[in-house]
C-alpha cells in the first residue's frame, strides 16, 4: 500500500493562525492598523517575505485590508451585525427597541457572569477605567452631552464583554457597539424627564455591577445586570404610555 507524503507546514500559515487568533480574541480590533511591516516581522520572529505572504493569505480571506501606501488594516466590516440604514429603523421603532433590550438581558448578563469568573488583573484595571469615564458622564449632569454619555456607557458594557474572554459573546458585543450607544443615546433623555431619580440609580446600578464583576461574585453580576436592564425597560414603558396619553389629549383638544 502507498503512503501520501506529509505537507510541510508553511511559516506564512503559523503567522496566519497567529493573527487569526488575535482577532478572535480581540487584541486586533475591526479598522485598527497592523504595526509596520518591518516591526510586525521582529515582534513575531519571522522573515518579512513570510509576513507578506502571510497577509496576503489573510487579505484573500477578507480578514485584513492592504492600503498602497498605507499599511495593513483588520477589515472594517468584521463584526459589522447592523448597517447604518437598519440601525436608524431600529432607532426609531419603539418595537425594535424593546427587542434589543431583550436581547441585552440575555447577553449582557452572561457577559457579567463570565467576567466575574474570569477578569485578569489587566481586565480589572480596563474595567475601572471604563466605569470611571461612565461616572465621570453622570456626575456631570447637564454638561456631558448624549453623545458622550452613550458611548461611556457601551465601553463600559464592551469591558465587561471582554473581561468575559468568550469571544462569541465579545465579538456580538462589538458588532452590536453602534446600536448599543444609539439606544443609549436616544433613551437616556426621555427617562431623565419621566423620573428625578433615574440618574441616580443608573449611577448605582452600573456601580453594583461594577463592584460585583470586580469582587468575583458571579451570579450576583448576572442579577444585576439583568435587574438594571430590567429598570431600563421600566422606565421607557412609562415614557412611551406617557406619550400615548398626550398624544390622544392633543387629539381630543384638536377635535373641539
Amino acid at each position: 500500500m502507498g503512503f501520501a507524503q506529509v505537507q510541510q507546514r508553511r511559516l506564512s500559515d503559523d503567522i496566519v493562525e497567529r493573527l487569526e487568533a488575535m482577532i478572535l480574541e480581540g487584541s486586533l480590533k475591526r479598522g485598527q492598523r497592523l504595526p509596520a511591516e518591518r516591526v510586525l516581522a521582529e515582534q513575531f520572529g519571522v522573515s518579512r517575505p513570510s509576513l507578506r505572504e502571510a497577509v496576503q493569505k489573510m487579505v484573500a480571506k477578507g480578514l485584513l485590508v492592504s492600503r498602497q501606501g498605507g499599511g495593513n488594516y483588520v477589515a472594517e466590516s468584521l463584526g459589522s451585525t447592523f448597517s447604518d440604514p437598519l440601525l436608524a429603523l431600529l432607532e426609531n421603532n419603539p418595537e425594535a427597541q424593546r427587542d434589543l433590550l431583550e436581547f441585552r438581558h440575555t447577553l449582557e448578563g452572561s457577559c457579567a457572569y463570565y467576567a466575574a469568573l474570569r477578569a485578569t488583573e489587566l481586565d480589572r484595571q480596563r474595567l475601572a477605567e471604563a466605569f470611571a469615564a461612565l461616572q465621570d458622564c453622570y456626575l456631570r449632569a447637564g454638561k456631558a452631552d448624549r453623545d458622550e454619555e452613550g458611548a461611556a456607557d457601551a465601553n463600559f458594557h464592551l469591558a465587561i464583554a471582554e473581561a468575559s474572554h468568550n469571544a462569541v459573546l465579545l465579538h456580538t458585543i462589538r458588532g452590536l457597539f453602534d446600536l448599543l450607544k444609539h439606544n443609549v443615546v436616544t433613551n437616556i433623555g426621555g427617562m431623565y424627564a419621566q423620573r428625578d431619580e433615574t440618574r441616580d440609580m443608573l449611577i448605582e446600578q452600573h456601580r453594583s455591577l461594577y463592584q460585583a464583576i470586580i469582587e468575583g461574585r458571579s451570579e450576583d453580576a448576572r442579577k444585576l445586570s439583568n435587574r438594571h436592564i430590567d429598570y431600563v425597560r421600566e422606565v421607557l414603558t412609562e415614557v412611551q404610555q406617557q406619550a400615548l396619553r398626550e398624544q390622544r389629549a392633543r387629539r381630543r383638544g384638536n377635535n373641539r
